[in-house]
């Protein structure tokens, strides 16, 4: 048997990056696992065919309700229960903090759209069947642009601090389901790969002096979910980033 054999997982937003290499993760320990994108379905089909039978592709937009649901249906459908529901899904567009005229109303909509009310109703139509488990999970992937006012706009930096407080609020709201948060600095993921000029700050600046790595983001996930005894935690893993900025 392995660690998460019988465990059914959804991670959003898991067709690159960080949610992909999380669902390939749990994956490989056993968890039967529901892949997901809002629009790059072939990379998320070929992942779901790559780890087998026990993978589900589901294309899904988180901010739209019926998609989501939608999403939790399919699950529920395929695999007859859920244990873990790693929010991993967002949205941002870079735009300097000190322009404001550049942060548009649309803009702002979308990114609280995408990573707070999208994650808030996905996250309350699965809380009833996270019950049902023996050890329900949400793991929220926020950002250390939640805790310190950096990131790729201030939209983005608020919405994460939402997340963020919304760990806190579920996890003393529905326990025993156990709701945690991993809060990244920057990672290098195919959407940051373009980025040199950033890596190298954070190389010159964070006491480890490198960027993350998605498998970074998936020890931290992974330790949240094995700590059974440990609820509303933001886990900041960002190489001692928010030390010293």
């Amino acid at each position: 048997m392995k660690e998460f054999s019988g465990k059914v997982a959804i991670v959003t937003g898991s067709s690159s990056g960080i949610g992909e290499a999380i669902a390939r993760r749990l994956s490989g320990l056993g968890a039967s696992v529901v892949i997901n994108s809002a629009s790059s379905v072939e990379a998320g089909q070929n992942i779901a065919k790559e780890l087998g039978d026990n993978a589900l592709y589901v294309q899904a937009d988180i901010s739209d309700k019926a998609s989501g649901e939608h999403l939790l249906a399919a699950t529920l459908q395929r695999f007859g229960k859920l244990d873990i529901l790693v929010n991993n899904a967002g949205w941002t567009t870079a735009i300097p903090h000190h322009d404001l005229e550049a942060l548009t109303d649309d803009i702002f909509s979308r990114t609280f759209e995408v990573n707070v009310k999208g994650t808030w109703m996905l996250t309350k139509a699965a809380m009833p069947y996270l019950k049902q488990s023996d050890d329900g999970n949400v793991v929220n992937i926020t950002s250390i642009a939640g805790v310190r006012p950096v990131g790729s706009s201030i939209a983005y930096s608020m919405s994460k601090a939402a997340l963020n407080h919304m760990t806190l609020l579920l996890a003393k709201s529905c326990g025993p389901v156990r709701v945690n948060a991993v809060a990244p600095g920057l990672v290098a993921t195919p959407w940051t790969k373009d980025w040199q000029a950033q890596h190298e700050g954070v190389k010159a600046m964070a006491p480890l002096k490198r960027s993350a790595t998605p498998d970074d983001c998936v020890e931290a996930t992974l330790g949240l979910l094995r700590t059974r005894y440990a609820t509303g935690q933001i886990f900041v893993v960002d190489g001692g980033l928010k030390l010293v900025v």
